[in-house]
């Protein structure tokens, strides 16, 4: 062989040679892959079991009388508790913060505000005489202390004339803008119409967002309504006095606004807010109990909405 061919044979030789190194060391990965474990350095360790609490339900055992009743957390829109929250009951008295929200929202406080022939004939109680005229802001305070029921005629009926519109359709107007789908007045008051038809109809849930509203919104009214007695004089000097029909209103912590209510088709009502802590306002409010037992509903309700925020099953 000449020495061009000796340089081919031995080039021939070492690309052999490296072409089985190459084939061997496959092969050897090859096994280790297809014989050898894939285990990691340091086993993974069993998920660790997430730890749970669970909180006794305060209002599990609360005997509530009333058809309908709500807690109503006013800062997060959380329902607390809820029985037949969302059935649409009639309101009776409830329904005079329907018509002070409606006129509050629209008017002045300094609107004055007079009393109508028909006012004064409508059943009790009422305190006034026709003719007299008080500021809507101190007729709205007494009304909704006393549940005057010629008091919150006259608001609505005022309402109604500078809104230019029926008594039914501004009421409807503050219901609508409020959101509250189950709520309805036919009149002011929210006395019966008749033995069938009340003047008023809401659910737990309209009225405690509706009395919510009225609490943040006008605080100076709503203020008046947790207290033993409220006052007015109306333009021509005379005072009036008159007390809360919620007696129990003293023992309530921290109130912010109280509004009984009670005809034959409503039963008892009662809406209730109040400090469950700095600025945290709740509403509870009870339909259809009795004219005792809304009191009772209505306190053991408050009793179980400060034991649930302290983590107790009762207090």
């Amino acid at each position: 062989m000449d020495s061009a061919d000796l340089r081919k044979l031995a080039l021939h030789t070492r690309l052999m040679r490296e072409s089985g190194f190459a084939i061997l060391f496959g092969s050897c990965l090859l096994g280790i892959f297809l014989f050898v474990p894939l285990t990691p350095d340091h086993p993974q360790s069993a998920p660790a079991a997430i730890a749970t609490t669970t909180l006794p339900d305060a209002f599990a055992a609360v005997p509530v009388e009333a058809k309908a009743a709500i807690v109503y957390d006013l800062s997060t829109g959380e329902t607390l508790y809820a029985k037949n929250a969302d059935a649409q009951l009639p309101l009776a008295s409830l329904t005079k913060l329907l018509t002070v929200y409606a006129a509050l929202s629209e008017l002045s406080p300094d609107t004055p505000v007079t009393i109508p022939a028909e006012a004064t004939r409508l059943d009790a109680p009422r305190a006034f005489s026709a003719g007299q005229v008080f500021s809507l802001a101190d007729l709205s305070r007494v009304a909704l202390v006393a549940s005057l029921n010629d008091g919150a005629a006259a608001i609505a009926s005022e309402t109604a004339a500078r809104e230019h519109r029926s008594e039914h359709e501004a009421l409807a107007s503050a219901a609508a803008a409020l959101d509250l789908s189950q709520t309805y007045a036919l009149n002011g008051n929210g006395l019966d119409v008749n033995a069938a038809v009340s003047g008023g109809y809401g659910s737990a849930r309209d009225l405690a967002r509706l009395a919510g509203a009225l609490a943040m919104k006008f605080p100076s009214v709503a203020a008046a309504t947790t207290r033993s007695s409220a006052e007015a004089v109306s333009k021509g000097g005379t005072l009036f006095k008159v007390k809360n029909t919620d007696p129990m209103v003293a023992s309530f912590p921290r109130l912010l606004l109280s509004k009984t209510g009670f005809t034959d088709l409503a039963g008892g009502n009662l809406a209730l807010v109040f400090d469950a802590g700095i600025n945290h306002p709740i509403a509870v409010v009870v339909l259809g109990s009795s004219e005792k037992a809304r009191f009772t509903d209505g306190s053991a309700l408050i009793a179980a909405t400060l034991a649930h925020f302290a983590g107790v099953g009762s207090l």
